[in-house]
């Protein structure tokens, strides 16, 4: 065999790698049972850190209210101060919803600024010290969920003795509107959403971290890590109480059933600061399972884009064919996947999304560890040379 046909037969199997992890991530996608359902439903506080206002902030809050959960909710709404442009939008959709609710069934509070932790963290710990219920969810402001999402997470936690925490898998469900958020979309769904399902399979239905748009733990698991004021000067605050239970000696366990991320409307500017936040986050992951799917579909489009036009250049142009090859079947397995996520069906004109998000991660990933702050719902946070808090003892 010459030296064409050698590299045809690398760029073959380079091609094959990609096929071979697309099927291993399309089997992670396939449904798993429900867990069973309860007699008696324990209660519940819901609390919901909002900073700014989300696309859609209405109707998020319509549907956190309307959460068909069977027991006792408590739902508390954190803001900084009154000055969030989001608070009149909530305040009104509760009027409208909670005219018949038993008294602080439903309330808003304001933590102030944070002090040596994120705001999230912030907003999490104020709303902790009033919670009631005998389990505690942390839910995000962009979340939109269905009336069964919050009894399946309940139920799923229910159903371990040893669990401590149970998150839901999370899909950006809205039609991009334009490239950006087709990139945005095919980041959550079609990398890190499926790396996070592969990761949960791999380990028989639990994380050594928590993937945080909905967290839901028991008391007991809080407790055995302080109520969370051991976070205090992470910056990935959500991965490191996972960490944190899971060393407590609880499970972190995922759920059945997804939950709705409403992400649309982002420029480039938000989409690179964005991504930029996600790859900072992979930072504190210690367990190779979830970054290990991403890391090998990265290499795989990378090595076809770079094999394909080094041979091409050189006048090996049929040999580059199959390292081309290699390069769409990546690109191609990102679309699927995200649609087999549920996300909506890409229009043609943002077909390109899938190569722009892969070939803009070493820029990324360069400006992850040369630049020490990062914009997170409109606050800077410095960081230090390990990805923590710079000013953590503020």
């Amino acid at each position: 065999m010459g030296p064409d046909g050698l590299w045809t037969a690398a760029g073959i199997a380079l091609a094959a790698i990609g096929v071979f992890n697309h099927r291993r991530l399309r089997a992670a996608l396939a449904a798993r049972p429900a867990p069973p359902r309860l007699e008696a439903y324990p209660s519940i506080t819901v609390i919901r850190p909002v900073k700014g206002l989300d696309p859609e902030a209405g109707e998020n809050t319509r549907a956190a209210l309307r959460h068909g959960y069977p027991g006792s909710v408590q739902t508390l709404f954190v803001f900084d101060d009154e000055s969030d442009p989001a608070l009149p939008v909530i305040r009104q959709v509760i009027a409208e919803e909670d005219a018949d609710r038993d008294p602080g069934s439903c309330e808003i509070l304001f933590c102030g600024e944070p002090q040596g932790r994120t705001g999230k963290l912030n907003a999490m710990e104020h709303g902790l010290a009033r919670a009631r219920g005998d389990v505690v969810a942390f839910v995000d402001s962009d979340v939109r969920w269905d009336r069964e999402a919050l009894r399946i997470a309940v139920e799923t936690l229910a159903a371990d003795p040893k669990a401590g925490s149970a998150s839901a898998p999370v899909v950006v469900t809205p039609a991009p509107r334009n490239l950006p958020d087709a990139c945005s979309a095919l980041l959550l769904n079609g990398l890190y959403g499926t790396g996070a399902r592969a990761a949960t399979l791999l380990q028989g239905g639990e994380l050594t971290f928590i993937l945080g748009q909905l967290m839901v733990f028991r008391r007991e698991a809080l407790h055995a890590i302080r109520n969370l004021e051991d976070i205090a000067g992470n910056f990935v605050d959500d991965i490191q109480i996972g960490h944190q239970v899971s060393n407590a000696g609880f499970r972190n366990l995922v759920t059945s059933h997804p939950i709705e991320i409403i992400w649309f409307g982002s420029g480039w500017k938000e989409f690179i600061e964005n991504f930029r936040r996600w790859m900072t986050f992979s930072r504190g992951f210690d367990d190779w399972s979830f970054p290990r799917p991403i890391a090998w579909r990265t290499s795989v489009f990378f090595g076809g884009v770079v094999g394909a036009v080094a041979l091409t250049a050189t006048g090996h142009a049929a040999a580059a064919i199959p390292w081309w090859i290699a390069a769409v079947v990546v690109t191609g397995s990102l679309v699927l996947l995200h649609q087999r996520m549920g996300g909506a069906r890409l229009r043609p004109r943002h077909w390109p999304a899938p190569a722009v998000l892969l070939l803009i991660i070493p820029f990324i990933f360069a400006r992850v560890y040369s630049q020490r702050s990062v914009t997170w719902r409109g606050r800077s946070y410095r960081l230090d040379r390990s990805g923590r808090l710079a000013d953590r003892n503020r």
